[in-house]
């Protein structure tokens, strides 16, 4: 899965515990009709990818979802989610990822050697 849009905040390196646990958050703001603020978390040796990203830039960050399962003190069983980042790549802020560049429908000429006794070619 991907995500795509704006960097609107690239977090510190956190370290957690002795075994060397490493997170680093990512705050991507979708560009759609109802823009969506997506926080993805790239964990151990990903924290580094962001290094090379700002604040504004356009990226397309390669997802996986997570989720685990808890059983509190009392016995109930919770749900938790969350995304983690395992590739991220600028992206172009005018063209779509991927999308061939299509040339201005004024750029085709039209025709000039049509004769009219030629309009019914077809064999059959």
């Amino acid at each position: 899965m991907e995500v795509q849009g704006k960097v609107k905040l690239i977090g510190e390196t956190q370290s957690f515990g002795s075994n060397g646990f490493r997170k680093r958050e990512l705050v991507v703001t979708t560009e759609e009709q109802y823009p969506q603020h997506i926080m993805i978390e790239f964990v151990q040796d990903k924290v580094d990818l962001l290094n090379n990203y700002q604040v504004g830039q356009d990226v397309k960050v390669n997802i996986n979802l997570r989720g685990r399962e808890w059983t509190n003190p009392q016995g109930e069983v919770k749900y938790f989610n969350s995304i983690q980042g395992w590739r991220i790549e600028g992206v172009q802020a005018n063209a779509p990822a991927g999308a061939p560049e299509v040339p201005p429908a004024a750029a085709f000429e039209p025709a000039t050697n049509l004769k009219e006794e030629d309009h019914d070619d077809l064999p059959f």
